[in-house]
């Protein structure tokens, strides 16, 4: 199986990269395959030639996007479409990330596939076209993600949100956390092993949410962490309405992977997540 893998420096990309590293894995950073150039799309499949198509390359400067539209389109919308035709070409299948901000938060229970999206920002309107744009393709799996955590690649990719916390809460600093934000902490890893099973069993293709199971504020995260670390939480709680941020955030925005689950693929819990993260080697990468 030959699989070419978009935007493998990312947080999700090694992770990716590591779970198919026993396959002809062909991984590429921006450099060698920039979504934004129809040309480097076209060369990097004439030279791979691939069986699936892993799309980890994202615009994600939520905020910046307010600013910058065109720039989270062409990679978020517009590149999409331009890596679905290709796969479609090669008859590969393609595989995409999508996100939870595609959904406004005004409700209070995690979300399911069969929701009406409602985006209420540039970056989330961007991330939902390109669910559609995905469709482009023969074959294709959209898998909406969220809130990740994992572990870098040898690139040495920032650590998410959570690797910050962690690093605060083991320095003994405040830790600015929201407490009405409720999301479903998801780990790299797991996304990856279900990623892997949904192409190795041939499921049905379609739109999943592929997250860890249950639903958090991320003060809640913050004192789980806190509590396995072993050290006491330093927290300044924060709120959406004080944050004052450019782009806005839905507010509970936490998904169900029940779908899934009926597909024979079980994502274990935030929590149990957060314990294996933590326990393989997390903490020694506090730079």
């Amino acid at each position: 199986m030959r699989v070419l893998v978009a935007g493998a420096r990312g947080l999700l990309g090694a992770a990716i990269a590591r779970e198919f590293a026993d396959t002809d894995l062909h991984a590429f950073d921006r450099r060698g395959l920039d979504l934004t150039s129809e040309t480097s799309i076209a060369d990097a499949f004439a030279a791979v030639r691939p069986d699936v198509v892993i799309n980890c390359a994202a615009y994600n400067d939520v905020d910046g996007a307010e600013t910058q539209p065109d720039a989270a389109l062409r990679t978020n919308a517009l590149g999409v479409l331009a890596l679905a035709r290709a796969a479609r070409h090669a008859d590969a299948l393609l595989v995409h990330y999508s996100t939870d901000f595609v959904f406004d938060g005004e409700t209070d229970r995690p979300y399911v596939e069969d929701d009406s999206p409602n985006p209420r920002s540039i970056y989330a309107t961007s991330k939902l076209v390109g669910e559609w744009f995905a469709a482009d393709a023969t074959r294709a799996y959209v898998l909406r993600v969220e809130s990740l955590f994992g572990h870098p690649g040898p690139s040495g990719a920032r650590r998410g949100s959570l690797g910050s916390i962690v690093d605060r809460i083991l320095a003994g600093s405040e830790v600015p956390v929201f407490v009405d934000r409720t999301v479903s902490p998801t780990y790299t890893a797991d996304v990856a092993r279900a990623t892997r099973a949904l192409i190795d069993g041939r499921i049905v293709h379609g739109l999943y949410h592929c997250v860890n199971s249950g639903a958090a504020t991320w003060f809640d995260v913050a004192e789980e962490a806190a509590r396995l670390i072993g050290r006491r939480l330093n927290a300044k709680p924060l709120t959406l309405a004080a944050a004052s941020l450019a782009a806005p955030r839905p507010r509970y925005c936490a998904l169900s992977p029940a779908r899934l689950a009926a597909a024979g693929i079980v994502m274990p819990s935030w929590k149990d997540a957060l314990a294996r993260y933590l326990s393989s080697g997390a903490l020694s990468q506090v730079r």
